[in-house]
């Protein structure tokens, strides 16, 4: 079965918004909510100290990624530097990073779907899979494109509400919980409101948030000008962070306290709702159920490229990394969806249960990519160092900076452990771990033979 390679039809607007789209996702819409209520206004914190993590980790990969002109995915350099197990482990782990996380995603359409029609909410959630996986099929520019849109409509929504929101704080908008006042921040109990134990357990749902950061990084292999588009990409990541992380929550906290936000709605349709702007509410809840479709979007793509990734390095059966006519590994995407179809089942007999679970896995699963990606810059640093010295994209401060945010992975994991709806999901992800090692020795032994 011949190999081939995937085209370069990603163009620089493709990347830079997919970038966006990738920090801007159902953790922040949906998410959020539950954070703030489990840390209070000192959820500003979390993210931007996990934002600021993840800039390191996002420069490490964008280095590693233009090192070599032949890497497709951090699978390949984690192959080089830290053996074929590791690369096999976390190519693997990323495909079920990505379906956790799209399931959490569709199950967040099945929410928003909910606010117009009672409908059973493993219903839109199916549509939604079915639909995203038919446009993924045509050719990878129709992902560019979708995805493109969305962010554009994220983009635009979220500084519309940044506009709006300092313009009623400024006016003290009256509310039906009182006025829009930056007091709001500080006035229900201080910035730290739960306490410093409360501002730690904010940092799970915080940490789901971000999760898709580094699927920019995926795009390599589809990316024209890959060397001049992916460090404008990564560099750019701060100032998203800080506008539509910071500037929207710190809008939000300050139209309506903490206090009065509901953790299973979006806080960005409660804003409107409780403005007396239930025209608004529509209108931003079509936005949140478009970014949560985003996001299942980018999910079907990058657990798609994975597959064919690993179905190139003989990781995986040989039919994923064959593409159809629109050079779309069209295996490796029904693959997924399949997979992802899981999530609607666990939809309809856990409707309650399924967002919190499948958050805390994908969460869990993304912190050792995240790791591992810096593992291999610091393997890298010191095996390579011709290349390093010859990078036009060296991470700032490092080794020191991984081995801190490597320490910070394992104090967001310990954390994990300590909040009743997280352990659960920290007690079962090891074995996902586990089979996955049983496979790679079982893999190893069918290849020696």
């Amino acid at each position: 079965m011949e190999t081939q390679q995937l085209e370069r039809r990603l163009k620089n607007r493709h990347i830079q918004l997919i970038a966006i789209g990738g920090a801007i996702g159902t953790g922040l819409f949906l998410g959020s909510g539950k954070a703030i209520q489990l840390s209070g206004p000192s959820i500003l914190f979390a993210y931007l100290i996990i934002g600021i993590a993840l800039f390191f980790v996002m420069r490490a990969l964008g280095e590693l990624l233009l090192s070599k002109n032949n890497y497709s995915s951090f699978t390949d350099f984690t192959t080089e530097y830290l053996g074929p197990w590791a690369g096999f482990v976390t190519g693997w782990t990323y495909w079920f990073c990505w379906i956790m996380t799209a399931m959490a995603d569709t199950t967040a359409v099945g929410k928003y779907v909910q606010y117009w029609v009672n409908v059973p909410q493993w219903l839109p959630a199916f549509l939604c899979l079915i639909i995203l996986t038919l446009l993924n099929l045509l050719t990878v520019k129709m992902f560019g494109e979708i995805e493109f849109w969305f962010a554009i409509i994220k983009v635009i929504t979220i500084i519309a509400l940044i506009i709006v929101g300092f313009i009623m704080i400024v006016v003290g908008f009256k509310t039906s919980s009182g006025h829009a006042s930056i007091q709001n921040l500080w006035a229900f109990g201080g910035l730290f409101p739960q306490g410093n134990f409360g501002f730690l357990l904010g940092f799970q749902m915080a940490v789901f948030s971000f999760v898709g950061i580094e699927l920019v990084g995926l795009t390599v292999s589809e990316t024209a000008d890959p060397k001049i588009n992916l460090p404008k990409a990564i560099n750019s990541l701060p100032i998203r962070v800080l506008l539509f992380y910071i500037g929207a929550l710190f809008v939000i906290l300050c139209i309506i306290p903490w206090t009065e936000l509901n953790a299973n709605h979006s806080p960005f349709v409660e804003v409107f709702t409780l403005v007396g702007l239930p025209g608004a509410a529509g209108i931003i809840n079509f936005v949140v159920l478009t970014s949560a479709a985003s996001a299942c979007n980018s999910g079907l793509y990058s657990t798609s490229r994975m597959l064919y990734s690993l179905g190139r390095e003989g990781n995986a059966p040989k039919s994923f990394s064959v593409l159809g006519k629109g050079s779309v590994p069209n295996a490796a995407l029904l693959s997924s969806t399949l997979a992802l179809s899981i999530g609607v089942v666990l939809n309809y007999f856990l409707p309650d249960f399924v967002f919190t679970l499948v958050t805390s896995i994908s969460s869990i699963c993304f912190i050792w990519v995240w790791g591992i990606i810096l593992v291999s810059h610091l393997v890298y640093l010191k095996k390579r160092p011709d290349l390093a010295a010859a990078s036009s994209f060296k991470t700032p401060l490092a080794p020191l900076m991984n081995w801190i945010i490597l320490g910070f992975f394992i104090f967001l994991l310990v954390l994990m452990g300590l909040a009743n709806d997280t352990r659960i999901a920290l007690f079962v992800t090891p074995v996902w771990f586990l089979v996955l090692t049983v496979a790679y020795l079982l893999h190893h032994r069918k290849q020696a033979h």
